[in-house]
């Protein structure tokens, strides 16, 4: 396993980082034992970063890894949850200090330990960046400075939402989905102020929620129809050069110096072990090149949050 170096933090991760949101049954019904013994050989293998937050499942993410941290030695592993967010409508967002205060002591009791290593603001676009900047932000460096969580960023969809954040603060890390995989390359263009500026970079569904799989996407995806029939002739394209489509967009995803370590999440230990597999392995360039043609003149983004938010 690759481990790289979360911007100018003290961290280093894993090169793959686990994504704990399948624990909440979010994808499919799983059983507490199954997640554990995913958590666990997550950790075997190498995988030293987990990402969880009090949105997946309803709290139950955060339960049954709890449950799954109970018997790894605290040095293994960098743990990450946020704060904001707690259910899909506009209404289930809270980024007034109060609330992310005791949001970060109810995510603590759930994942049995004392502190955590990062505290996302998760998914700000559903917000008011005027409370995100004035409330939220301050809160979050404030917890820094009391000891109470070792470094903070953000999280979301809209680029734009991570420009404006650099704008005004200097924070440790991004975590952004969709907008680094071989759909949407959107956020390279980023990359080099990130990089200036020593903010680490997460990156997260490198299948596009679903998109490049075999699967499908999920009927709740957000993309257009012409985005998932694009999909779909990637994915048979991959398939007719023999290569797994979550494989290629994974390999694809962690190929790019700037970004620190991409999320991978399921509750099954053998697809963590394929992953861990796949990602020893250079992505088919020419293929990549033939996937990339086909999304070129295509609008392969979604709305996301507050209008004011969107890029």
């Amino acid at each position: 396993m690759q481990y790289n170096k979360l911007g100018k933090t003290e961290l280093s991760l894993s090169q793959l980082s686990y994504g704990a949101s399948p624990l909440g049954s979010v994808f499919r019904n799983i059983s507490e034992a199954e997640g554990i013994k995913t958590v666990h050989t997550a950790v075997d293998l190498g995988i030293n970063h987990i990402d969880v937050s009090p949105y997946y499942g309803a709290t139950v993410a955060e339960t049954v890894l709890g449950k799954a941290l109970k018997t790894i030695p605290r040095d293994k592993y960098i743990l990450s949850t946020k704060v904001g967010r707690y259910g899909s409508e506009f209404v289930d967002f809270d980024f007034s200090p109060q609330r992310i205060r005791r949001s970060l002591d109810e995510s603590l009791k759930r994942l049995q330990v004392d502190g955590v290593d990062i505290l996302y603001l998760h998914d700000i676009e559903f917000g008011h960046l005027q409370q995100v900047f004035e409330e939220a932000i301050p809160c979050l460096q404030a917890l820094k400075q009391e000891g109470k969580i070792r470094y903070l960023g953000v999280t979301g969809y809209p680029i734009h939402v991570f420009s404006e954040t650099l704008k005004h603060f200097d924070i440790d890390c991004i975590l952004s989905y969709c907008r680094y995989a071989l759909h949407d390359t959107s956020l390279e263009a980023l990359l080099p102020e990130l990089q200036n500026k020593g903010v680490g970079v997460v990156n997260a569904s490198a299948t596009g929620m679903g998109l490049l799989t075999e699967r499908g996407a999920p009927e709740w995806h957000p993309g257009s129809a012409e985005l998932l029939k694009v999909s779909q002739q990637a994915v048979k394209l991959c398939l007719q050069h023999g290569v797994d489509p979550t494989a290629l967009a994974l390999q694809f995803a962690i190929n790019h110096p700037a970004i620190c370590s991409t999320l991978v999440g399921t509750a099954n230990p053998l697809n963590i072990e394929k992953n861990v597999k796949w990602a020893e392995q250079k992505p088919d360039a020419e293929l990549v090149n033939k996937i990339r043609n086909l999304y070129k003149n295509i609008n392969c983004t979604w709305p996301s949050g507050y209008e004011v938010n969107q890029d």
